[in-house]
């Protein structure tokens, strides 16, 4: 918690750059380096990992949870599967992880199974997603590799998603989750804006569509959608770190998504960590004040104390169905259960 205040980390994640992972060895290890870039940057001084921990899948399972329920003020973890196939064997972020953080922490962590529907037998992993795994939503990636091709994925392409769609609602879920705006190697960019969202969410009202990377490009483009669609949430997973490395600019996106109505309860909180250590995240969020001049110059919603409340925990409690009270006093007195937080990563930070 912060101030008092629920705190969910929407996304964490579990890469594995080694090159025995990667279809592509080399694609593999840019990809490597380039998110081990940004993750000096995100988080800034003393909460990055050591290169060669990072690079080489050394943090594990424990040191991934840690890092997000000890090391930060976050009292909940979402874990998601990625279905990244055409770079990664295991998907790029694997199930097994969230299963094993569940198991360790059963009222603290929510996993998110990951389906391509690009690929054959789409349908029958939401039926294994659900019945073997119990998974809490579904995430989509919107390109794979299929018969060596680069395919973007159309959301609304009634042949190949609504099949996914039509069983998860089937089989009780209510949120898919789609990877949009940031590249993961490549692809065409086309399949990263969020032009497609708009006809899955038109056809499946009873489903919410989570834009996760939500505001790291087309802006204005994700606000529209959202007035559109009132079944269409954002998630911050990476646009985050823009409140402590580029907060001006952190403060445009996240008022254009304000300015929607009932906006403020249609954002959620998200650092992706492992991409980043959440701690200075969620710190710079709290204490960010939208510029004065962007409010009377340009007319940009403020960000307001209120607002920072739902970001951070409520919104995603709600969209679940989470009673805040009784996870409260359900999580009251576990190892979790302190103010004092531990050392970023274990102490295992770039020196």
């Amino acid at each position: 918690m912060i101030d008092g205040n629920f705190v969910v980390e929407g996304v964490a994640h579990d890469y594995n750059f080694l090159p025995e992972n990667c279809v592509n060895p080399a694609f593999g290890s840019a990809i490597g380096e380039h998110m081990y870039h940004q993750h000096q940057k995100f988080g800034g001084p003393g909460y990055a990992l050591e290169k060669s921990l990072y690079l080489n899948h050394g943090v594990g399972t424990e040191g991934l949870g840690r890092a997000v329920l000890a090391e930060s003020q976050s009292d909940v973890l979402v874990y998601h599967e990625t279905p990244i196939y055409g770079h990664f064997k295991d998907g790029g972020s694997r199930l097994s992880t969230g299963i094993e953080l569940r198991e360790l922490w059963p009222e603290r962590v929510l996993v998110y199974g990951a389906v391509s529907p690009l690929r054959p037998g789409a349908v029958d992993r939401v039926d294994e997603l659900v019945d073997t795994y119990r998974v809490n939503a579904l995430k989509l990636y919107p390109i794979d590799l299929v018969e060596g091709r680069v395919t973007a994925l159309d959301l609304g392409d009634p042949e190949v998603c609504f099949p996914v769609f039509e069983r998860a609602l089937e089989r009780g879920l209510k949120v898919v989750g789609i990877h949009k705006a940031l590249p993961v190697g490549p692809g065409p960019a086309s399949a990263l804006r969020i032009d497609d969202v708009q006809g899955a969410a038109a056809a499946f009202p009873e489903l919410t569509f989570e834009v996760v990377h939500g505001g790291l490009a087309f802006v204005e483009e994700t606000a529209m959608l959202m007035e559109c669609a009132p079944n269409v949430v954002v998630n911050l997973e990476v646009t985050s770190a823009l409140a402590r490395t580029a907060p001006r600019r952190f403060a445009e996106a996240i008022g254009a998504f304000l300015a929607v109505p009932g906006g403020e309860r249609r954002v959620i909180w998200g650092t992706g960590c492992i991409a980043a250590h959440p701690r200075p995240l969620i710190e710079a969020f709290w204490n960010l004040e939208t510029p004065r001049d962007l409010v009377e110059e340009r007319g940009v919603e403020p960000l307001t104390v209120e607002a920072k409340k739902n970001i951070l925990g409520r919104n995603f409690l709600r969209l679940h169905g989470i009673d805040e009270d009784k996870l409260r006093a359900t999580i009251a007195g576990d190892e979790f259960d302190t103010t004092e937080l531990a050392p970023a990563w274990g102490g295992r930070t770039q020196s």
